[in-house]
């Protein structure tokens, strides 16, 4: 059966030209970045490369590129460094915030017996953090760190982080954002998002698992989560993963050129996909607000999500219920819970997240596939009535 692939945003296929670019550095080129000699020198300059690669995807100079192991990382990076190099104080997140992000905001409270307190920053209905409810919540508190995510991973749904920021700022906080699912799907500007700092992530845009980096401003105060031999400006220790790293560059850069053009395809799918759907019914979570173009979270009112996907699964389209890092701890998503949907439905919820490589019969088999499924599901439930 052939594979329809819907749900980027949880992964991508590696790019065939990112593949060939890190391919030398698992047998070829395999020094050590860190050593003198010639193979030493010739990972360092591949490095060297990657992060100039990834700095002109954002804008930034490469110096402000430190590479992680992941987003996760990258995140947990931000917090706790930056929480480490302050006297105890407040954190405002938004409360639709990547559990990477929620979760060690969390711990920091704990670690600290309260000493840092944290505040979710409400969202309104369609998932938006309001630029006036930011500034009421830190007018409240005033806060040292602050965390808005540039696009959500479940809702598509963009945050106006500019704005945000230039509010915290004013209160002489630190701002990080979480651009992962921004990142070759719109453009991702550090200085114009007025942030401290800000994360990226590799197999977001068709290249490896295993590398990611936090872009910091230079005047941001980290301390490392991982002590060792002093990698990336002393930031995050530990020999560095060359070919992941490589092909972060090769895809960063992948990705500007394409971005137009993928965009564009894939908000055409978006569409098709979106009447399709609404015609059978379906809620589209977010969709009253801006959104990154390849994102479609939907509910069939008397549909479990998770049925959904698992029906869709065996007719060849790989969806999902929700956020994948959070397939681990099933329940109702936190996204939706702060946008107040009703529990009912969001026990509902799939999202679908295109790519480049999608097409329109993939889109239109892919809604014959619901509009069978759905109608024999509700079949089931008359005769069971």
């Amino acid at each position: 059966m052939t594979l329809n692939y819907f749900d980027h945003n949880a992964t991508t296929r590696v790019d065939d030209a990112v593949m060939a670019a890190m391919l030398p550095y698992f047998q070829q080129e395999y020094g050590n970045a860190s050593s003198r000699h010639a193979l030493g020198t010739a990972a360092r300059r591949a490095i060297d490369k990657a992060r100039e690669q990834v700095a002109a995807a954002v804008g930034v100079q490469p110096v402000q590129v430190i590479f992680t192991s992941g987003g996760s990382e990258a995140n947990n990076l931000f917090i706790r460094g930056a929480a480490d190099s302050l006297p105890p104080d407040h954190m405002a997140i938004s409360a639709i915030e990547h559990p990477c992000v929620l979760k060690p905001a969390q711990a920091l409270t704990q670690r600290t017996a309260g000493r840092w307190t944290l505040q979710r920053l409400a969202i309104n209905q369609h998932g938006q953090v309001e630029p006036a409810t930011a500034r009421d919540a830190m007018a409240q508190q005033k806060p040292a760190l602050v965390s808005v995510m540039l696009a959500n991973n479940e809702t598509g749904v963009i945050q106006d982080v500019a704005a945000i920021a230039e509010i915290a700022r004013s209160q002489n906080a630190y701002v990080h954002t979480d651009a992962v699912q921004g990142l070759g799907k719109i453009p991702v500007d550090f200085a114009a998002l007025n942030v401290h700092a800000m994360t990226l992530s590799s197999h977001k845009i068709y290249g490896p698992k295993g590398a990611a980096a936090l872009i910091v401003d230079k005047r941001l105060l980290l301390k490392p989560l991982i002590y060792g031999g002093g990698h990336e400006n002393g930031l995050r220790s530990g020999t560095e993963n060359v070919p992941a790293i490589v092909g972060f560059g090769v895809s960063c850069e992948l990705a500007q050129a394409r971005m137009a053009e993928t965009a564009q395809h894939v908000a055409q799918l978006r569409e098709t996909l979106e009447q399709g759907l609404i015609e059978m019914g379906a809620v589209i979570f977010g969709a009253g607000a801006e959104r990154i173009p390849n994102t479609t979270y939907f509910a069939l009112p008397d549909v479990e999500g998770d049925t959904l996907v698992v029906k869709l699964d065996k007719e060849g389209f790989a969806v999902a219920s929700g956020a994948a890092c959070s397939s681990v701890n099933p329940g109702q998503s936190h996204v939706l819970e702060a946008m107040q949907v009703d529990p009912l439905l969001a026990r509902c919820a799939v999202r679908v997240s295109l790519g480049r490589d999608n097409t329109l019969v993939q889109v239109k088999a892919f809604l014959k596939a619901v509009r069978e499924i759905v109608e024999a599901l509700r079949s089931m439930s008359s005769l069971n009535f």
